[in-house]
């Protein structure tokens, strides 16, 4: 998923395939960051990107989107035009700069309420959706050590 349609470089990383990414930045931010030791992006493959909205348009409105796509996060968005009922996003620590433009994309879309889980925890840590505001507050004094994990988005009518 892009902004735009077209074809980007994949980076693979062989040994832990799930953090394969679109991202130059991802891998530089990740190199000797604490959490990231040993991750090596050792081969690249060129792959078609498209953008939510050609999904949308092909296959219907979907209520829920999850977005994991380790340091595209923000891109990935900017490939969606109107929103649907609610979604996620993934961040790192490493690069908060691109969850507070991911942030920032949701309030382009008027995404409203926003609530977060750490690592795989499932478990919302907010007792109440909070607005944009307090959820990149929340994100600016999150520590380097919580690594990862989910920003809920979601709409209010």
């Amino acid at each position: 998923m892009a902004r735009a349609c077209g074809r980007a470089q994949l980076h693979l990383n062989r040994s832990n395939p799930t953090v394969g990414t679109l991202s130059p930045g991802f891998i530089s931010a990740a190199q000797d960051a604490p959490g990231w030791q040993g991750q090596h992006w050792d081969g690249a493959i060129e792959v078609a990107c498209t953008r939510l909205d050609d999904l949308i348009a092909r296959h219907g409105v979907p209520r829920f989107i999850k977005i994991d796509v380790e340091g595209y996060e923000a891109e990935a968005l900017g490939g969606l035009t109107r929103p649907v009922d609610a979604l996620s996003f993934e961040f790192t620590t490493i690069q908060k700069d691109i969850a507070r433009s991911a942030l920032a994309e949701c309030g382009r879309l008027g995404y409203a309420r926003f609530n977060a889980v750490l690592g795989e925890s499932h478990r919302f840590l907010h007792e109440t959706w909070v607005d944009i505001a307090a959820i990149g507050c929340w994100l600016d004094d999150l520590p380097q050590a919580a690594n990862s994990g989910d920003i809920y988005a979601r709409r209010v009518d």
